[in-house]
């Protein structure tokens, strides 16, 4: 597997914004299978000390349920610069993928891969994908519905705590891969059909 579907929870909006939990899963996009899994916690003066925090965020947060709060500062967040050494060796070593071969996926183009590329140069680690690794899940989702009629994001039960940024990792997995089988699926019949 060479597909990382990434999700990160934040304390702001903008591509600085402080990373409070990062969540990650391999995936095979073509099967849908989930495989190696991710997830860390960030102390939030770690993250406020490399990122943004904005009070709109904040106030969202108050707002969501106690058990997706209760991850920001658990007993068991870390550094951001520890998470993101590890998050570097989860990439690169779990699945030895080379370099340029590695395709992560985050929840818009200028959301999830640019925030943690950004913390990931102010802590001076290096990102472990290439930029044309950058994948985007709302380019698919939108295709999913305007050329095949298909939301599975909107239409698929999502399992485990929203917000918590393994789970909305796994859901994202999920639902980009039944449209990416779906679209496959379609290309195929095409092909079929014109033979």
């Amino acid at each position: 597997m060479n597909n990382i579907m990434l999700d990160l929870e934040t304390m702001g909006k903008g591509s600085n914004a402080a990373i409070v939990s990062i969540g990650a899963v391999f995936f095979d996009p073509l099967t849908g299978e989930i495989g190696e899994r991710f997830y860390k916690r960030i102390w939030l003066d770690s993250a406020v000390k490399y990122g943004e925090l904005d009070a709109s965020t904040v106030v969202w947060w108050l707002d969501q349920s106690d058990a997706a709060r209760a991850e920001i500062d658990h007993e068991d967040s870390d550094s951001l610069p520890h998470a993101l050494t590890d998050f570097r060796h989860f990439v690169r070593d779990e699945r030895k993928c080379a370099f340029g071969e590695i395709r992560v996926w985050g929840n818009g183009c200028t959301f999830d891969n640019v925030i943690i590329a950004n913390a990931f140069k102010k802590v001076d680690v290096s990102k472990p994908w290439s930029y044309a690794g950058d994948m985007d899940v709302r380019t698919i989702v939108e295709l999913g519905r305007k050329l095949l009629n298909f939301d599975p994001k909107k239409d698929m039960p999502f399992e485990g705590e929203k917000h918590n940024a393994l789970a909305d990792a796994i859901h994202q997995a999920k639902y980009v891969s039944a449209i990416y089988q779906k679209l496959a699926e379609d290309t195929h019949r095409d092909e079929v059909e014109a033979a």
